[in-house]
């Protein structure tokens, strides 16, 4: 039996999809459960112990393959994807659509275990870990996001990283260089591979980033995340349970914004210090707020 799914997104999109990517393999313990995804996320894929093989693709584009005996649309609620899966002939297809009405706020890990529900398949929303990796003791200060809207100011991530001390590692991809380079200020950095930065976030005993990819993998292995949360509210997308910190001022904006959220910008150095203290055991950061608006797990 060929199990094909899709979710060809980006680094945080599939870790919130593995607990439906596990619900699969435990329903279908015999099959091969192929994944149609970006080849950049190669590394990610080989740690979900659920997927036997990465179809690479690039985006909504005419997948190729064999026709499956199952099909899952886990990309989306829109007509292109449904197609797409349509296209490859599958004996079967869960997708959303009138049987299954897609809920709007719904968190992102739920709604993929609710559609494979309504199919029979049960799985687990919390079943979201990846196998450990050696400690590093690194505090990782990542400032890229995908889009202006969710990136918090460089000299405000470069203050956090300077009152963090000397185990910072700013990190963020190739692309986003100058950026870590302005907040890094001759710190440590890295720019590398995806790998090594699963790696590296997997030992590290704090991460402190934006609403992107990181803070997934920050919740895939468990280690401690302050999360700066703007356009969008993090009961859709923030950590849902485990060492995390999930900062949000309560309103929802333009996702796409090439600007900063104004809720985002309210945040202030004060409060994410003394979230990222609360984690690592000690008390606030002199001088810092008595009271971030926060929300745990």
């Amino acid at each position: 039996m060929r199990v094909l799914v899709l979710r060809a997104l980006g680094l945080g999109d599939l870790l919130t999809a593995v607990p439906a990517l596990r619900g699969l393999r435990r329903a279908h313990p015999g099959a091969e459960v192929v994944l149609a995804a970006p080849a950049w996320l190669a590394d990610v894929v080989a740690r979900i112990d659920a997927v036997d093989r990465l179809l690479p693709t690039e985006g909504l584009v005419p997948i190729d393959c064999e026709a499956p005996d199952l099909a899952v649309n886990l990309h989306g609620r829109g007509p292109r994807s449904t197609e797409l899966l349509r296209a490859t002939r599958p004996a079967r297809l869960i997708t959303h659509g009138a049987h299954v009405p897609w809920v709007e706020g719904q968190h992102e890990v739920v709604r993929w275990c609710r559609l494979l529900a309504q199919f029979g398949i049960a799985c687990d929303p919390a079943d979201l870990r990846l196998p450990p990796r050696p400690a590093n003791g690194a505090v990782v200060v990542h400032p890229g996001a995908s889009h202006g809207a969710r990136r918090w100011p460089a000299e405000r991530f470069a203050q956090v990283a300077r009152a963090l001390g000397p185990d910072v590692v700013v990190t963020g991809s190739p692309a986003e260089e100058p950026l870590v380079r302005e907040v890094a200020r001759g710190g440590r950095y890295r720019t590398g591979d995806l790998g090594g930065l699963l790696d590296l976030v997997a030992g590290a005993r704090l991460v402190v980033c934006g609403d992107t990819g990181v803070a997934h993998v920050a919740t895939a292995y468990g280690t401690p995340s302050v999360v700066l949360f703007g356009p969008v509210s993090p009961a859709q997308w923030g950590p849902r349970s485990g060492p995390h910190l999930a900062l949000w001022r309560g309103r929802v904006g333009d996702t796409f914004a090439d600007e900063p959220d104004p809720g985002l910008l309210e945040i202030d150095v004060d409060e994410v210090l003394a979230a990222a203290r609360s984690l690592t055991g000690g008390g606030p950061w002199p001088g810092s707020a008595s009271s971030a608006r926060a929300m745990s797990g």
